[in-house]
């Protein structure tokens, strides 16, 4: 048998590196952090405990590339929803599209996102990584589609506001709701109500915002 070519290792790399970032947001989603173990994530993943160390320094940089790659991957999905935009709105769609998505990930993951904000706040802080990179290019292309005139400052303000919103949205005992949060940020960008993926009702004050960019 003949030696596996260098791009063929590649991809196998790749794809292991794949399945253990999807096994540990299953397995944190379902089970908790401090519930969930790197030999778990192996063992779903179908890779070996030692692989996990090739990869990355330990379980809370796991977390945060497996929690990154899943917002990508949404945001991604949200801004492909349905039709292209077009039109002089459609920056303004886009952004109500990347708005929703994340947004979106509090409502349908709160364990995980919960988590994954907690370790950011702590000791190990934010973690650069290929899937934050990811992330990070598509919420700033998002800004140049918006009009922005200056997509670099402002991509990490709507990162920032997007991170508070989740936060605010996951404190325990007392979240804000996600309409309200959403009624917010479409307000401070100008967006409409039916804009993105509305969530079936009024905005709440019963209003909407009607400016453009």
């Amino acid at each position: 048998m003949s030696p596996r070519s260098a791009s063929a290792n590649e991809e196998l790399r790749r794809r292991s590196r794949e399945r253990l970032l999807q096994a540990t947001v299953e397995l944190v989603d379902e089970r908790g952090y401090e519930a969930t173990t790197l030999a778990d994530i192996a063992c779903r993943a179908g890779s070996a405990r030692g692989l996990i160390s090739y990869y990355f320094p330990g379980k809370r940089q796991l977390l945060q590339s497996a929690v990154h790659r899943l917002m990508h991957r949404s945001l991604q999905a949200g801004l492909e929803r349905g039709d292209e935009p077009v039109g002089r709105d459609a920056g303004r769609e886009l952004l109500a599209r990347a708005i929703d998505a994340v947004l979106g990930l509090a409502r349908d993951f709160p364990t995980l996102m919960r988590t994954h904000m907690a370790g950011i706040l702590t000791a190990e802080g934010f973690i650069q990584c290929p899937e934050q990179q990811r992330l990070a290019y598509l919420l700033r292309e998002t800004m140049v589609r918006y009009g922005s005139a200056d997509p670099d400052a402002d991509y990490q303000m709507l990162r920032a506001l997007l991170m508070g919103s989740v936060v605010a949205a996951l404190i325990p005992g007392v979240p804000m709701p996600l309409p309200r949060l959403r009624a917010e940020l479409f307000q401070r960008y100008g967006l409409d109500w039916d804009m993105g993926v509305p969530p079936g009702e009024e905005p709440p004050g019963g209003t909407s915002a009607d400016r453009s960019p």
